[in-house]
């Protein structure tokens, strides 16, 4: 890792840790990150509501962008909403097949990525159920989203992508897990072990280690770079017009319109007709 700030966990890694440093999203999330992942991340029956809403007052049929292993997606499904997922992880799509099989639920995935994503029809509403757009790595691969957002996106449709900066790891929060132990005893664990942080180029690489502790097993140890990259409120309305889209709304979660030092805000994307009416 190069530039910016680099802060590593002294004397944290250990030599049965395989490095990794897939940062892509389609690498990243595979082997045993999914498992760790969907063990340790957090369900907030609020993101369901707010998507739901959105489908709801944007219409259908919508599309999920970053679904990965089906949540909130198939909370969406069950409760009768047209919507479809898009992932570039195969891994995280496989969990999200098995999950809706044994829910008994019908759901239609593509294993593509969203800068390059090519599919058979136009959506009414194009979400994101959080911040996945911040793990594609530069303006130039988002400007490619957005492109692809606006060729999928119906004339009166409109799109969601959720934004954040992201908080540098504190020096004493490195090498400390985030853990969880599963009913048959098997201990999970991730923990920031060190980081690189540009402002320049507004990315934040973090080296996470990833744990695995089956009883009986040899452990499953593993690093991995997480690269994120942010946005101004005004340098991703440029990015979004230039590909052709319009700002509706850019919002922070007190409602408020999103400005400088906007850390989290939800940006609403239209086709620039749409906008020119002032259509809702």
């Amino acid at each position: 890792m190069s530039g910016g700030s680099h802060v590593p966990a002294g004397g944290d890694r250990r030599d049965d840790a395989s490095l990794d440093q897939s940062s892509e999203p389609a690498s990243f999330y595979t082997g045993i990150v999914p498992l760790v992942y969907a063990a340790l991340r957090s369900r907030d029956s609020d993101d369901v509501a707010a998507c739901a809403d959105f489908v709801a007052r944007t219409g259908q049929p919508a599309l999920e962008l970053g679904c990965g292993d089906g949540y909130p997606l198939l909370e969406l499904r069950e409760g009768g909403l047209d919507v479809h997922g898009l992932d570039s992880s195969a891994d995280m799509l496989a969990r999200c097949r098995i999950a809706a099989s044994a829910r008994g639920i019908e759901v239609t995935l593509f294993h593509q990525a969203m800068e390059t994503m090519t599919l058979p029809g136009t959506y009414r509403a194009i979400f994101l159920a959080g911040p996945t757009f911040n793990l594609l790595p530069d303006d130039a691969t988002a400007s490619r989203a957005l492109a692809r957002m606006r060729d999928h996106l119906a004339v009166d449709g409109a799109a969601r992508i959720p934004l954040f900066v992201p908080e540098p790891v504190a020096p004493d929060h490195l090498g400390v897990p985030r853990t969880h132990t599963a009913d048959d005893g098997t201990w999970m664990s991730v923990a920031a072990v060190a980081q690189d942080r540009d402002v320049a180029t507004r990315t934040q690489r973090t080296r996470l280690r990833y744990e695995v502790h089956v009883p009986g097993s040899a452990p499953r140890i593993l690093e991995r770079d997480w690269l994120l990259h942010w946005y101004t409120p005004d340098g991703f309305a440029g990015l979004a017009e230039a590909a052709g889209l319009a700002v509706r709304s850019m919002t922070t979660p007190d409602g408020d319109t999103a400005g400088v030092g906007s850390q989290d805000y939800d940006a609403v994307l239209v086709h620039p007709s749409r906008h020119a009416v002032g259509t809702s």
